[in-house]
């Protein structure tokens, strides 16, 4: 599918893929402003996510790497800087892999590398965090204004707790262009991906950023946008 897309700026194109039940205003709202000046900025619905109607999430990563490069053929973009955190990070990861020649970068925030020991109690939590947020009655009203599709079906997908990727993940296999992994200080399963990943490929470059968690680029968006800075500034050098 084409996905809802909104586009700022001139330039290289780069796309910012949002988190989950956000959409491509809501989230890198920061990044967008900055990074505008100088390239295309990209900013896509995922697919069940603000505009982007659907009602099959049953491959979701599959499907929405397949989006992606529907959306980009529509906008006669063959390349691009892929930016992507937690649930867009895992679809840029799958976009990557699926069809690497279309990427000039790919750049990779929330995502760990590898289940952790502790994976069935922290998937416990979050089930139990989105059960509170689905009594919450605002918080229902606010996400039902803010997508079109049933939204309350990605959450389901994340009940089961093998949803995560971990297979896709565990490698960088495949991708030959220059890779990004920023993490924040606070999220121990991420931070791991910094020894592992750079192991993995000679094209990853990895920063861990001080008082930030799973969101480093919301957390801190003026340190992890300077450092994304640098690293498009240095491959686009080469």
């Amino acid at each position: 599918m084409i996905l809802h897309t909104e586009i700022f700026g001139n330039g290289e194109p780069i796309v910012f893929l949002h988190t989950g039940l956000q959409t491509g205003l809501t989230d890198f709202e920061y990044q967008r402003e900055y990074f505008q000046k100088n390239f295309k900025v990209i900013l896509p619905d995922l697919r069940g996510h603000g505009n982007s109607k659907a009602e099959d999430f049953s491959n979701f990563f599959e499907d929405s790497a397949s989006d992606l490069a529907e959306t980009l053929d529509y906008l006669n973009i063959e390349k691009a800087h892929i930016v992507g955190c937690s649930l867009g990070g895992l679809v840029g990861l799958f976009f990557a892999k699926k069809f690497p020649k279309r990427l000039l970068s790919l750049s990779l925030s929330g995502v760990s590398y590898e289940k952790p020991d502790n994976w069935l109690e922290l998937h416990k939590e979050d089930v139990k965090f989105q059960s509170q947020l689905l009594q919450d009655k605002e918080t229902v009203h606010f996400f039902n204004q803010l997508h079109k599709s049933d939204w309350k079906q990605l959450l389901n997908l994340s009940k089961d707790e093998n949803w995560y990727p971990f297979e896709v993940t565990k490698d960088l296999n495949g991708i030959s262009a220059p890779i990004l992994f920023v993490v924040g200080e606070g999220n121990h399963a991420e931070t791991k991906g910094t020894i592992h990943y750079p192991k993995n490929s000679k094209n990853v470059h990895v920063s861990i950023i001080p008082f930030a968690g799973h969101q480093v680029h919301a957390e801190q968006p003026e340190i992890y946008t300077k450092i994304l800075e640098l690293f498009l500034q240095n491959i686009q050098k080469d």
